[in-house]
Order: structure tokens, then C-alpha cells, then sequence
């Protein structure tokens, strides 16, 4: 029973692109392909890009791109969707912030100047080249949680200190000054994958931000 109602439930928050695949067998099959993606957060991922596509903030409903920052930085923790498709399209490893913490994230902040993650859900907008070359803009669609992203120029970008090389260096990947860095290898595909619209939902088991954001069923 409890299966039919998560079920029916992610189905009415998920986008049309994806209501031709349903949850029961969808959910399943992405996180076979997604080993280190756990159920709970997938489904959470999922529910928020629903919600927020529903609202008309998502355009690319069909991409969805989850980062669990409760895993390490040493593991791949991100990973992109196309939903439409039921496909892996990424796993890769992400950089956090500099003040969010060491090899795993435990400190997230919407502050200007402090340098941290943010969390929740972000829609992706246009590509620039800047310093650290070509890069995302991400506007942050949650009050108080990661709405100073634009202000704080937090974007995903390639960085030469997300790589293996660098875990065998440091014990973890280098860290960002909150923006979710990626290997230079993969970026300028990625970011063509995912501009344009789609979600990017990032999470960590905080309990303010489970409880109070818009986008997630309580």
C-alpha cells in the first residue's frame, strides 16, 4: 500500500514530460543506474522539480540534476537525468564550498561573502565565460535558503581541483567558494545539457530546509 500511494504521489508532482514512465518502475530503474543516489533523495529531487514545474519555474522538465552533498566529496555525488528517457546521463564528482566543510559538507549558507554551499532547488539559466572560464548561471528559487545565489555568482563551472588527482593529494576534492565545481573534462557538456531551464536540486538532511521549503510535501 505504502508503495501505491508513493507511487500516485510522485506521479501527480512529476512534469507531463515524464508521466508517460510511472514512478513504480522509473524510480527503480534511474537508481540502478545512479549507484551512491539513495531513494529518498531521488524521490525528494523529483517531488521538488515536480512542484516547481508545475509553477512554470522549469522549462527543461525532462532533466533533472541531483547533488547529495551528505555524500563526500570523494564520491561522485552528482548525478543528471533525463526523466523522459528514464536515463542516466551523469555521475559525477562536485565540489563544495570552502567554509561548508573538509572531504564531507556540513555547513550551508545563503549569506554573500560567506563562501558555503546553498541548498534546495535551482533552475538553470544562461552560459558567460568568466574567470573560471565557461560557466552557469543558477538562480536559486528558495526564500532565505539559496535565493542570493545570482547576487552571490554561484554557478557550475570546470575546476582543475575537481579531479582523482586531487583526492590522492588531499584526502578530498578542493573546494569552491560555494559554487558546485565540476572536472574540466565534463563541464562545457554539462552545462549544454543542463542550461536552458532545468532543475537542480541539492541536498543535505538539514532540518530547517526539509521542513519549511515550498517545494517539498510535508
Amino acid at each position: 500500500m505504502k508503495t501505491l500511494i508513493l507511487a500516485l504521489a510522485l506521479a501527480t508532482a512529476m512534469p507531463a514530460a515524464v508521466a508517460a514512465a510511472p514512478a513504480s518502475t522509473l524510480v527503480p530503474s534511474l537508481l540502478q543506474q545512479a549507484p551512491g543516489l539513495r531513494q529518498s533523495v531521488l524521490e525528494l529531487a523529483m517531488n521538488a522539480a515536480g512542484t516547481a514545474a508545475k509553477k512554470g519555474l522549469v522549462k527543461k522538465s525532462n532533466l533533472l540534476t541531483v547533488i547529495d552533498y551528505s555524500l563526500p566529496s570523494t564520491q561522485p555525488r552528482l548525478f543528471i537525468f533525463d526523466l523522459a528517457k528514464g536515463k542516466l546521463l551523469y555521475r559525477e564528482l562536485v565540489a563544495h564550498g570552502k567554509t561548508s566543510g573538509d572531504d564531507v559538507a556540513n555547513y550551508f549558507s545563503n549569506e554573500p561573502g560567506s563562501e558555503a554551499t546553498s541548498l534546495g532547488l535551482f533552475v538553470t539559466a544562461d552560459t558567460y565565460n568568466g574567470s573560471n572560464g565557461y560557466s552557469l548561471r543558477l538562480k536559486g528559487l528558495e526564500e532565505g535558503i539559496n535565493d542570493a545565489a545570482w547576487n552571490r555568482a554561484i554557478v557550475m563551472h570546470g575546476a582543475y581541483y575537481v579531479s582523482r588527482e586531487a583526492i590522492k593529494a588531499l584526502g578530498r576534492l578542493g573546494r569552491s567558494w560555494g559554487c558546485p565545481a565540476v572536472r574540466p573534462e565534463v563541464a562545457k557538456d554539462i552545462i549544454d545539457t543542463i542550461r536552458g531551464g532545468s532543475a537542480i536540486f541539492a541536498y543535505y538532511p538539514e532540518k530547517r530546509w526539509l521542513t519549511s521549503s515550498a517545494f517539498l510535501a510535508h
